[in-house]
């Protein structure tokens, strides 16, 4: 890789972080309800958690917000490899997949919210759906069904992704698309799963709440892992 197209990856991760670090979870909340969504529920900051506690409007909007979130930095990484003069498309793809994960990390860690963030599965699939839109799009309908059948978010949030990262990959070891959205998908699936992690527990054990429940003020709010 040549120099420019490591200064366009890093000003990509860069930008990507930041508009990751935008909790619109916590913005909405409080703008609708006047609370921190992190004080409810699960305590993330995502859609599931805000319709939880501030209805079905308010998670929809941040439902589309988060996706955006994740569409705008592979847009902004393009561009920034255009305008540091990096002709091949496959080459710009790379500062489009760092500014992707960096916006996930940054929606799970966001520095303007005391690092306290959500899941990152609407921004993930943001990037997805700019990076490869008939992929992604192909796979909705079996989140659909998978929370049809299961009535639980959380089993859609976990199975969905690496689905995606797979997805990828294969279509890159086809040449169908190029390898920087499969070195996106995989890390920032593993990272969307690595967040569910007491959603896993709580679903061992039975206790994971279905749509529509869970949204009581948490005892002690703390940083949302789950």
């Amino acid at each position: 890789m040549s120099g420019m197209l490591w200064a366009a990856i890093a000003l990509s991760a860069v930008i990507g972080y930041g508009i990751g670090s935008l909790q619109w979870g916590i913005i909405v909340s409080r703008m609708t309800r006047g609370v921190d969504v992190r004080d409810y529920g699960s305590g993330a900051t995502g859609t599931t958690n805000v319709i939880r506690t501030s209805g079905a409007k308010a998670g929809v909007a941040v439902m589309l917000l988060d996706i955006g979130k994740g569409v705008a930095p592979v847009y902004v990484g393009i561009g920034l490899g255009t305008l540091f003069g990096i002709d091949e498309k496959d080459d710009r793809a790379w500062a489009a997949a760092a500014g992707a994960l960096a916006a996930v990390i940054g929606h799970c860690w966001p520095v303007f919210y005391g690092f306290r963030g959500g899941k990152a599965v609407a921004s993930g699939f943001g990037a997805a759906l700019a990076m490869n839109p008939l992929a992604a799009v192909a796979l909705v309908p079996v989140a659909g069904v998978i929370v049809g059948a299961t009535r639980i978010m959380s089993v859609m949030s976990i199975t969905v992704p690496p689905i995606v990262a797979a997805v990828f990959v294969a279509l890159a070891a086809m040449d169908i698309s190029p390898w920087a959205w499969a070195a996106f998908a995989v890390p920032a699936a593993a990272l969307i799963v690595y967040r569910h992690r007491t959603n896993i527990e709580r679903l061992r054990a039975g206790t994971e709440p279905k749509i529509g429940r869970g949204g009581e003020k948490r005892a002690s709010p703390e940083r949302a892992t789950g």
